[in-house]
């Protein structure tokens, strides 16, 4: 099984290597395809959902086309502000838990792992009907499987790295982005004698809506379909979200790539809803209305030529919308990962594979949109209705979070008023959005999103809640034990000072942190095994996850101080005592390796550990305390090993 493992995931990698936060990071370049591809690909379908929404007063998408692009260039422009004032990363989550409160942070964060659910699904699905749409009809049935084939592929590349997800995906996002902007550049030079034309036909049109519906009605049917075109705005979130995977100096490359990001996403938004009206292009069953542009756009050319472009075209767009689903994949488990630190979800979310990636986000984030793919039977339409509310539940609290932190900087900031107006604007048309995409898609379905996401904020705050009821019961233990009132002077017996024997009794403990259950443990062994033990060993392992990985030196400072008091506190008692500290992304998989070492040195060695004891047993304590120090005793065992574990009572 290690060796399937190995050669679908890859090699474990090495934290000793000096070169390594090089190798994980992505360039300006790579961190485009990577973030990028989500709104790149929801041209495939934003403009086009847009523009049919308005009927047949098309000529009304000129007004939708500049504000689409005008929303984009004001969002990523507040997210600018937000990659630099929060170069860490973290995106929308970290801002609203910073700038406004922990709690309304954790409702943007799950807001924005179920959008990240919906990316994958949408996309994986998007791209199966462009695949599907180029092949007989009767092969159409296929079509759920294959969507979800190519999810599971996803999932696999994503364990193997950030990097090794990426780079394959690079020429298909070339070939997208280099066939849509020739698309776009031939349809307006192609009809350029035309434009005063059609400048003349959208005032004609505005007439004629306003004389049928009224002012108002115009307007709300343009804002219709404004909001339709949402999602076209969902991938702009990600780059400040996925900070930590750029390449250093980080906030210059997240820059560089919300500027790559926006101006390409704004390019294809407002050239293909100019070149939609260009060619007056109208909605065919069973085709998408990128396809039917591209059939009148080639209808002149060589038959030969204009069918292997199209072939290409209609390709490249299939598979960016796979690509896109890369925005889910790196995004997720990010947002997962910074909750899971701030005891929002479970730890387990923050923890790193040997190669380095967050796996179990990984894996919740795959298997989330193959249960939604499943359910769904991967209908576009029915998906969409569920997508972009949440993202934009996001947006809002970034926006409002922004805008109350320049507001609060007046007085320190001397070019705050540029920086509010830009988050001023942000939060009016992200709110405006968000109340529009509530409004219109609850009863179409967006009520679904609201719910699931109401049911993960609970679930959220029940774990938060068990995981602050934990920490108060250890804190009372750690002031009963280490508090500036001594416990009893016999809490740990003490011997007489003798000649150092490595073949005396030596007890090892596995510890975690200096605090009452470590000292607790050692407390209890020296009570049960009085006078057995001389030496007393201490061995810690600094547990690298997804929030300190680019800050190693760190994890081993700490747990070497932390090693130092246990050894102090021992000595002065009268033991040998020597402390050992590891780092690694698994604790039951490195920590035994220390073990044969030991032995060697002590060959009289017992090993312990302390473990937590609950009052009860629950589901919640189950599924937030991994009890890693059963899998400990479990492997070494198979070694012919004892190992005893201690319950600690809190």
């Amino acid at each position: 099984m290690q060796k399937v493992r190995t050669f679908f995931v890859g090699r474990p990698r090495s934290l000793s290597d000096q070169t390594l936060m090089h190798k994980l990071s992505l360039v300006a370049f790579f961190a485009w395809v990577g973030l990028g591809a989500d709104g790149l690909s929801s041209s495939c379908y934003g403009p086009s959902e847009a523009f049919v929404t308005l009927g047949n007063h098309f000529y009304l998408g000129i007004f939708v086309a500049l504000a689409s692009a005008l929303t984009v260039f004001v969002i990523s422009a507040s997210y600018t502000q937000i990659i630099e004032l929060f170069p860490q990363g973290g995106g929308g989550y970290l801002v609203a838990s910073k700038l406004l409160s922990p709690t309304i942070g954790m409702v943007s964060g799950c807001a924005l792992l179920i959008d990240y659910v919906l990316t994958i699904t949408v996309s994986v699905a998007s791209g199966a009907d462009a695949v599907f749409s180029l092949l007989p009809l009767e092969w159409y049935g296929y079509k759920l499987f294959f969507a979800m084939i190519i999810i599971l592929i996803l999932i696999v590349m994503n364990l193997r790295g950030v990097k090794e997800s990426v780079a394959p995906l690079v020429p298909i996002f070339l070939t997208f982005v280099i066939t849509h902007v020739f698309i776009i550049i031939y349809a307006v030079v192609r009809h350029s004698i035309e434009l005063p034309q059609v400048v003349a036909s959208t005032q004609s049109d505005v007439i004629l809506a306003t004389s049928q519906i009224g002012f108002f009605g115009m307007l709300l049917l343009v804002l219709r379909a404004y909001t339709m075109g949402a999602g076209t705005y969902t991938g702009i979130e990600a780059v400040s979200n996925g900070l930590p995977i750029l390449r250093e100096p980080r906030v210059e490359t997240g820059k560089k790539t919300m500027r790559y990001m926006s101006f390409s996403l704004a390019f294809m938004v407002l050239g293909l809803m100019i070149a939609y009206l260009l060619y007056r292009v109208q909605a065919i069953p069973g085709k998408t209305l990128n396809a039917v542009l591209l059939g009148s756009v080639t209808a002149k050319w060589d038959l030969s030529i204009g069918t292997a472009f199209v072939l290409i075209t209609l390709i490249s767009e299939a598979t960016i919308l796979f690509v896109a689903a890369q925005t889910g994949f790196l995004g997720g488990p990010r947002v997962l990962a910074n909750m899971a630190a701030d005891g929002w979800a479970p730890k387990r979310f923050a923890l790193l594979s040997d190669r380095l990636v967050t796996h179990n986000g990984v894996m919740i984030m795959g298997f989330s949109a193959l249960v939604l793919m499943a359910l769904s039977r991967g209908s576009v339409g029915f998906l969409i209705v569920l997508y972009s509310i949440n993202v934009f539940i996001t947006f809002f609290f970034a926006q409002l979070g922004m805008v109350k932190h320049w507001w609060s900087q007046r007085l320190q900031f001397p070019g705050w008023p540029a920086k509010l107006s830009v988050a001023g604007i942000g939060l009016v048309l992200t709110t405006f959005i968000l109340a529009a995409v509530s409004i219109i898609k609850f009863n179409e379905g967006g009520w679904i999103t609201l719910l699931v996401t109401g049911t993960l904020v609970a679930f959220s705050l029940a774990i938060k809640y068990t995981y602050k009821y934990v920490d108060r019961q250890i804190q009372k233990l750690d002031e009963k034990i280490l508090g500036p009132e001594p416990p009893q002077s016999d809490f740990i017996p003490t011997i007489e000072s003798g000649s150092f024997d490595p073949k005396a009794k030596t007890a090892v403990f596995f510890v975690k942190n200096y605090n009452g259950i470590g000292v607790s443990t050692v407390s209890n062994v020296l009570h049960s095994f009085k006078g057995v033990f001389k030496n007393i060993l201490f061995v810690q392992f600094g547990l690298v996850t997804a929030g300190n990985l680019a800050e190693m030196h760190k994890v081993t400072d700490k747990i070497k101080c932390e090693v130092d008091h246990y050894v102090n506190l021992m000595k002065r008692h009268g033991y040998y005592s020597e402390g050992f500290c590891l780092t690694g992304t698994d604790t039951v998989d490195e920590l035994p390796k220390i073990v044969p070492q030991i032995i060697k040195s002590f060959p009289e060695a017992v090993f312990f550990g302390g473990q937590v004891v609950f009052p009860k047993d629950t589901f919640f304590s189950r599924l937030l305390h991994n009890y890693t120090l059963f899998a400990i005793q479990k492997k070494l065992f198979e070694n012919a090993v004892p190992f005893y574990i201690v319950p600690v009572q809190i």
